[in-house]
């Protein structure tokens, strides 16, 4: 009886291993094609990195190569096409760029310097369509551009011989982090990425004349005025704003001073216990942002009652001379842009946004952002066409309704002042906007009634 149960207990010590040796096998194929799949992704990802930055400079050769063509360009036709092509080769070696492993900010001089060249060619170009020569401040200018593309160009052909090489992998990058990136690539090369960034170390970007200058590169905030507040300021223009009486409960979130606009952000009870999120600038304590949480039922005010609504409320928070523009109404709740009118001026950068509930007019919400940003007093005295030269620019099959004068904004952050006219072809509403100082179109936009707002696109 004892060796049958010995037995027993051999068969089963036995059974267990073969099923303890089975799963070791087992465990193995699966870390044996774990690791293939690993290895083969992270080759297909060489593989991709390595495509983006072998694209990248032959995309910057092509940039050195037509800042070069332009310097000797002596017509505006062969000037735009060089220019347009120029356009064209940064903004893609700008997009191979943003495709490697490496954070923005550690070749953000870089990448701002091929922006420049891609924003100062278009405007350049621009000026060779409408038949103007360049000036020798555009073609010293280029000249710099040029100088700064040539020592990018020679950096990356060393990185690129350090790549072929294999004295660095991306993958290296990408696993060690930003953080140890800058003692990594020093490791790399004498020529390498932090080398990259100092070729570029005293470049700041162009400062020129013209339709498309320094807003570029500026980050000034024209209208964040005031010296810097700390919370408790913050807090009282909180209960200042709304009116301390509409308070139930306030808690502060804290500073963002990573945001566009660092700014200290409230949450508020109110005293119907809707909840109001609000952000004071630091600077000047201007409100950038208010939001009510509250449903709205019944649309009882016109649009035209909610716009007057609207622009008291503005006035009596001291943003003065604001006009409305265009709307949209969704849920009881209409959302007005309304821009600065400077004299008769209409200054579309300088927008803020309000929200106003169609039951009582209650305020819900106001967006300042824009209005901040640029906000200012501007010389509107450079007008070197009048109105009916300007007009002579129009489609003759416009059927007129109204004009005036407005600042519009551009792509690259800067200001136009222009002749706004609004009129009508076959049905369709349109507003064209023609250069008050040149007589160039502008912009043309389209009015579009969508039943619940007046809108543009």
């Amino acid at each position: 009886m004892n060796k049958l149960v010995e037995w027993k207990e051999r068969l089963k010590k036995g059974h267990m291993f073969s099923i303890i040796v089975v799963l070791l096998i087992v465990v193995a194929i699966l870390g044996m094609i774990l690791y293939k799949k690993q290895r083969e992704y992270r080759q297909a990802s060489e593989n991709s990195y390595n495509m983006a930055f072998y694209e990248l400079v032959d995309y910057v050769q092509n940039v050195e190569t037509y800042l070069a063509k332009s310097l000797i360009s002596t017509t505006p036709e062969h000037g735009a096409e060089t220019l347009t092509n120029l356009w064209r080769e940064a903004n893609l070696a700008q997009s191979y760029l943003s495709m490697l492993p490496v954070e923005s900010q550690e070749l953000e001089n870089t990448e701002k310097f091929l922006n420049q060249v891609s924003d100062y060619s278009y405007s350049l170009s621009r000026k060779n369509i409408y038949n103007e020569s360049l000036t020798e401040e555009d073609l010293a200018n280029l000249e710099e551009l040029h100088s700064y593309s040539t020592e990018l160009e020679n950096t990356l052909n060393q990185l690129s011989e350090d790549l072929n090489r294999g004295r660095f992998e991306w993958g290296e990058l990408t696993e060690k982090g930003t953080v140890a990136f800058a003692q990594q690539v020093d490791n790399i090369s004498k020529e390498s990425f932090s080398n990259l960034e100092e070729n570029f170390h005293e470049y700041s970007g162009l400062i020129y004349d013209g339709a498309y200058s320094e807003h570029m590169t500026s980050t000034e905030k024209k209208g964040l005025t005031g010296d810097d507040i700390d919370e408790n300021t913050a807090k009282g223009l909180v209960e200042e704003f709304i009116g301390k009486e509409k308070i139930q409960e306030i808690s502060n979130l804290g500073l963002s001073e990573n945001a566009t606009i660092p700014a200290y952000t409230f949450s508020i009870t109110g005293n119907n216990d809707e909840n109001i999120n609000i952000s004071i600038s630091q600077k000047g304590g201007h409100v950038i942002y208010m939001n009510t949480n509250r449903e709205v039922n019944a649309e009882i005010l016109s649009q035209e009652e909610a716009t007057q609504k609207g622009k008291e409320f503005l006035e009596n928070r001291r943003f003065h001379n604001m006009q409305e523009t265009y709307y949209i109404t969704q849920e009881g709740i209409t959302t007005i842009n309304y821009a600065y009118k400077q004299d008769d001026v209409i200054a579309y950068p300088d927008l803020i946004k309000v929200k106003v509930a169609l039951d009582n007019g209650e305020i819900l919400g106001i967006e300042t952002t824009g209005y901040l940003n640029n906000h200012t007093e501007r010389d509107i005295s450079n007008i070197q066409i009048t109105s009916e030269q300007a007009k002579e620019n129009l489609n003759p099959k416009l059927e007129l309704t109204s004009e005036g004068m407005a600042i519009i904004p551009t792509e690259w952050q800067t200001e136009i002042l222009c002749y706004e006219f609004k009129g009508k072809v076959n049905d369709k509403e349109f507003l064209i906007y023609i250069n008050a100082e040149n007589g160039r179109e502008e912009d043309i936009l389209i009015i579009t009634d969508t039943g619940n707002g007046v809108l543009t696109m």
